[in-house]
């Protein structure tokens, strides 16, 4: 029986439950949740160990972890600050700030294409290298290169890695910062959280530092029951299919262990977290916390969780909804309420808010499972919130 650490307000017990639950029943290993309403911290849960490969180190309270996709929601919230401020119109074409862009077909590619994965560039003709890919340099131009899959704009696909390059190479473009440099100095600084896209040396610490090492499954399937399951299995297992070569991007898949993995800004993947940062993340979008004025003004807010893109997904195979770098509620992913927004990341992570109850969210795990979205973990601790909230 795994002893699970932390804390949760009265009337939040549930969550502890299922989250016990997780590992008696779920296959968990390693892993924290974390709750805020209000801008108050109502959940603080951590428990198992940290080692992917047989250890016994213990999870303890501000053990990060890499969150994949659920980086995603951290890297749209820039590029929509950016347009609060006024320094990004969605509705511009991308080659008005990075012209290289412009080629093969790319000149309409709009700025909110991106954004809601309907630039048609979810896959590369060839793939990068795991150093091409954190190089800095490779990625963008690959992506610049290459000619869409589709029309841009007229249908979407989840670019699960290309993602990485496209938002970054903009921000830089835009603000002359590099994206993770961009979130430590505006959000994750002023916030106090323990997010980074690029850990630096000193949070790393070799294999023995606070980042749970993770052992991925072999292969990933679904998640999802939403279409006949021989379908997706197909789609996975085609080398041929958009499906397999957009999460293949990059090949061989990159060592998630590896130190200068964790160093590279990949803003679609590479993400380093600890449930707390995701869930005060969130509140941050929301609502103030701690002091610290919302980053989303209303208008903002509106833009995130607005349907973009909705229907049959070119990529996973399944109907999914978008709004501008956000997962909507709905079969896919499901959230708390209709009105939710966030990520979640391949094999386990979630993290999202929903205005309307002022709750945020974030579920951080090293025990990677074979989904890509609706991890059945997640799913039981957000049904368990919303049976507290009841």
């Amino acid at each position: 029986m795994v002893d699970v650490q932390g804390t949760v307000t009265d009337g939040f017990e549930p969550v502890r439950d299922a989250f016990a639950e997780n590992f008696a029943r779920r296959g968990e290993r390693g892993a924290a949740v974390a709750v805020y309403r209000d801008g108050r911290k109502v959940v603080d849960l951590w428990g198992g160990v940290r080692d992917a490969d047989g250890g016994e180190e213990p999870w303890r309270h501000g053990t990060a972890q890499i969150v994949r996709s659920a980086t995603k929601g951290v890297a749209a919230a820039v590029l929509l600050l950016l347009h609060q401020r006024g320094q990004v119109d969605l509705d511009a074409p991308v080659g008005t700030y990075w012209p290289e862009f412009k080629a093969a077909g790319k000149e309409r590619v709009l700025v909110r294409h991106l954004l809601s994965h309907r630039a048609g560039l979810p896959a590369l003709d060839v793939p990068l290298t795991p150093a091409q890919a954190i190089d800095g340099v490779s990625g963008p131009a690959a992506v610049a290169a290459q000619a869409p899959a589709w029309e841009p704009g007229t249908a979407h696909g989840y670019h699960a890695q290309t993602y990485s390059w496209l938002l970054g190479e903009l921000v830089e473009r835009i603000t002359g910062r590099s994206i993770g440099r961009w979130v430590a100095q505006e959000m994750a600084g002023p916030l106090g959280l323990d997010l980074w896209m690029g850990v630096p040396e000193a949070e790393q610490a070799g294999r023995v530092g606070r980042i749970a090492d993770i052992e991925a499954p072999e292969a990933p399937s679904s998640g999802l029951r939403v279409r006949p399951k021989q379908a997706v299995t197909d789609a996975y297992g085609d080398p041929e299919s958009l499906t397999r070569r957009a999460f293949a991007a990059i090949s061989p898949a990159a060592d998630e262990n590896d130190p200068a993995y964790r160093a590279a800004e990949l803003p679609a993947s590479a993400g380093i977290a600890t449930a707390d940062a995701l869930a005060r993340f969130y509140a941050s979008l929301i609502g103030d916390v701690d002091g610290v004025r919302r980053l989303f003004a209303p208008a903002t807010l509106t833009l995130a969780r607005t349907e973009e893109s909705a229907g049959p997904d070119k990529v996973l195979v399944v109907n999914t909804r978008f709004g501008l770098g956000y997962m909507l509620h709905g079969p896919a992913s499901p959230l708390l309420a209709p009105g939710s927004f966030g990520h979640p990341g391949r094999g386990g992570s979630l993290a999202f808010a929903d205005p309307e109850s002022g709750v945020s969210f974030g579920y951080v795990t090293n025990g990677m499972q074979k989904n890509v979205t609706a991890d059945p973990r997640a799913q039981a601790l957000v049904r368990a919130l919303s049976r507290a909230l009841a």
